[in-house]
């Protein structure tokens, strides 16, 4: 009888009814509470909805009346995956691993936080141990091919992913994964195919959602430009990433010293040093104003979640009071409205930004909240002296200077673990 109620659970959990699978197993574990298989679904179950304290808590118990048993330290370091903890969750699959030497699922998940870690090569090593154990995993024929696609081996890449559809050709993850692989190398329309498949077999999958989205963006040429960007950003370790900001920091301080300096050299330093500013400008404001696009898109708007329609509509607004500022500074001629132009220019970079993932919650959120007021009263200051500068607008300037290295900090930060 209790084999039966344990298939059961685990058909209801592959159908995602979670709620009637955890009455089951709470009802088969007031019989037999130490049961180390019922509290290993049980956690699985709650980490399925992401309820992950919870999840964690089982598991921890668990695991303290059974520390030899493999199987825990697997679901944990899945666990502490999604949480983004990667060390924890290496630790944790390292010593499933050491507890059992032969389960390919567990080279699969220590592949797939090696890939998370940036660490490719590690990522290739441990997705072919697995294969080596179990051919048709799918977890690790996907952690395969994005390291082989990480390491610019693309054909073989998409060779291991295509191999992973013939074993499974209705897998939402495979699907999605293959999706963000011909994104990252630009083919987006056929890569929207491949994320309308995994909306198909999943129509809640987040990760396929994002990849829609982007590869509806990416129609626009110059969105593409910024996601390429994106992609090779993403790909360096937080130390390379710190090393193209701050080169790029004293680069463009170099150049104006040099214009300085040279006045022949002006004419064409001064044009790269504008072209410069306006690329790192757009790198923050353009994917807002691409989800503000986005919402005229039929399919599109579906698929921007609440911060993100909030943030674009926040950008919009700025942009619009930028432009107003400029118009009435022509017709008028008069430098406070020059303030209005620039206010509305600033508030654009930290309400791109304001719902970036931080490890610290609306850190950036009350950053914005807090340039903008004083954003606000430099304007009404200069409105109200007819002068450009006062004492709050010095104090934005410096906000929105330091917010860049801020935000970047939290960001790269955020995703280091």
């Amino acid at each position: 009888m209790e084999d039966i109620r344990i298939a059961k659970v685990d058909i209801l959990i592959q159908q995602k009814k979670y709620a009637e699978a955890e009455r089951i197993l709470k009802d088969l574990l007031a019989t037999d509470a130490n049961n180390l298989h019922y509290l290993a679904l049980l956690a699985e179950i709650n980490l399925q909805q992401d309820k992950l304290d919870a999840a964690k808590s089982i598991i921890n118990s668990a695991i303290g009346m059974s520390p030899d048993a493999s199987m825990l330290f697997s679901i944990r370091a899945r666990i502490f995956l999604q949480e983004e903890d990667y060390k924890q969750a290496e630790s944790d699959i390292r010593q499933a691993i050491a507890l059992d030497a032969y389960e390919a699922g567990y080279f699969a998940i220590l592949a797939h936080v090696r890939l998370a870690r940036k660490d490719y090569e590690e990522a290739l090593t441990f997705a072919n141990k697995a294969l080596e154990i179990d051919s048709e995993n799918l977890l690790a024929l996907n952690t395969r091919s994005t390291a082989l696609l990480k390491l610019n081996r693309s054909e073989e890449s998409f060779d291991t992913i295509e191999g992973a559809l013939r074993e499974d050709p209705n897998d939402a993850y495979t699907h999605a994964n293959y999706g963000w692989g011909l994104l990252e190398k630009g083919h987006h329309k056929k890569a929207l195919e491949h994320f309308r498949e995994a909306l198909k077999n999943d129509p809640n999958f987040e990760y396929a959602q994002a990849g829609m989205m982007e590869a509806l963006k990416a129609s626009n040429p110059v969105y593409r430009l910024f996601l390429k960007y994106a992609f090779w950003m993403g790909n360096l370790t937080s130390k390379y990433q710190w090393g193209v900001i701050i080169g790029f920091y004293f680069g463009t301080k170099f150049l104006r010293k040099a214009a300085e300096s040279n006045p022949g050299l002006q004419p064409f330093l001064v044009p790269l040093i504008i072209l410069l500013s306006l690329v790192a400008f757009s790198t923050w404001i353009i994917e807002p104003i691409s989800n503000l696009f986005l919402r005229f898109n039929r399919y599109g708007q579906f698929l921007l979640s609440k911060q993100e329609k909030m943030s674009s509509n926040f950008v919009a607004v700025s942009l619009l009071v930028c432009f107003t500022g400029i118009v009435l500074y022509f017709i008028q001629g008069q430098d406070e409205f020059l303030a209005v132009g620039a206010y509305g220019l600033g508030m654009m970079v930290p309400l791109s930004a304001m719902f970036s993932h931080t490890k610290k919650k609306n850190i950036l959120l009350i950053y914005a909240i807090a340039m903008g007021v004083v954003g606000a009263l430099a304007v009404l200051g200069s409105l109200a002296s007819g002068e450009l500068f006062n004492s709050f607008s010095v104090i934005f300037l410096f906000g929105f200077i330091a917010f860049q290295w801020i935000a970047n900090y939290m960001v790269i930060e955020g995703k280091k673990r």
